[in-house]
């Protein structure tokens, strides 16, 4: 049996699961021409861990896989240049943002009449507050 050079890798797990969950409501060839894979057998090769995620790509097909295109390129990422060289870029370029956590920024520049606040241990204590922690 030969292995496949991408079949060890978080992606293939994460598209493995939104590919199930999204079963009921959109099929593998969907999503394959949702992202503009002109191969319908290409989500199926990418599941297997036979092809990588072109970096290119990681928009359309984080669309097509209702999912954050920031995390999606993290694990995609970490899939082209290997998990250390990926923390590298992390480290240099910092972590990267969710549309969730944009969405928290601007409320906060918003409600703070873009001041920049510092996070405060009181602010911090109001976010932990939000969060039952």
């Amino acid at each position: 049996m030969t292995k496949k050079p991408y079949e060890n890798t978080r992606l293939v797990a994460f598209i493995e699961r939104r590919v199930l969950e999204l079963k009921p409501k959109k099929s593998q060839a969907d999503i394959a021409a949702e992202a503009g894979y002109v191969n319908a057998n290409m989500v199926t090769m990418i599941k297997q861990g036979s092809s990588k995620v072109a970096l290119d790509r990681v928009p359309a097909l984080a669309r097509a896989l209702e999912c954050d295109p920031a995390y999606l390129m993290g694990l995609a990422l970490e899939q082209a240049i290997g998990r250390t060289a990926a923390e590298a870029v992390v480290e240099i370029f910092g972590v990267p943002v969710t549309l969730n956590e944009r969405a928290w920024v601007e409320a906060i520049r918003e409600a703070s009449g873009h001041s920049d606040p510092r996070l405060t241990s009181r602010s911090q204590a109001a976010i932990n507050a939000i969060f039952g922690r």
